[in-house]
């Protein structure tokens, strides 16, 4: 091959490393008041207030959230949904009575074939239109939970919140990654490394073994 050397230095070229940053997640806490700074007597509350709480139970993606319909949703016992996700996946996600109660009253007015999240005139939401409500309860929340004025809370925001969740309860990582839909638990495990609580809780089981802490006998 004539161009085999000029292929052999292409290839050579070492890959470019990026900087890996830390996923940014809401605590508990945080993410309970961005939900609970929702009117939900207001006349897009309800709608609202049931895709937030689905957001944060599921940690589904906003496409995946954005796709579900009434027909994929079992709201009495085992209350749950079926998503599709990356890959035509799909998966089962079960649902908080909390959620399950939102969304019913949202399928009220809703065939079974319709998507389940739609604006006011009646059309799909998209996914500039959910981050839009987002950072619209972000701010409200704010006023009651300073940190959140420093966040860059996005959807994609609300599933690392729930892949944190789920891991500062002791969930296993294997579990997580089916709950989410990762490919791998390699995508599952940065959560481990990012998770900052998690982080103090080890930083004070070592100090209280190591004989530092001044309870410890």
């Amino acid at each position: 091959m004539t161009r085999a050397g000029q292929y052999g230095r292409i290839l050579a070229i070492r890959n470019k490393k990026a900087i890996r940053r830390t996923a940014v997640y809401l605590e508990p806490e945080e993410a309970r008041a961005v939900i609970a700074a929702i009117d939900r007597r207001s006349r897009n509350g309800g709608r609202d207030h049931a895709l937030l709480l689905f957001l944060y139970n599921t940690g589904a993606r906003v496409s995946e959230a954005l796709a579900v319909r009434a027909c994929d949703l079992q709201l009495e016992r085992p209350r749950q949904v079926r998503l599709l996700g990356k890959g035509r996946k799909e998966r089962i996600c079960p649902l908080w009575a909390e959620t399950a109660s939102a969304l019913h009253r949202l399928m009220r007015v809703q065939k079974a074939e319709d998507l389940l999240f739609r604006n006011t005139r009646g059309a799909p939401l998209t996914r500039d239109g959910v981050a839009y409500l987002l950072r619209k309860y972000v701010r409200i929340a704010a006023q009651q939970a300073p940190a959140l004025r420093k966040r860059r809370v996005t959807p994609h925001v609300m599933r690392h919140s729930c892949a944190v969740a789920l891991l500062q309860a002791g969930i296993d990582v294997s579990v997580i990654r089916d709950y989410l839909g990762h490919a791998s638990v390699a995508t599952t495990s940065r959560y481990i490394t990012t998770n900052l609580q998690m982080k103090r809780e080890v930083l004070e089981a070592f100090w209280k073994r190591a004989g530092l802490d001044p309870s410890a006998p």
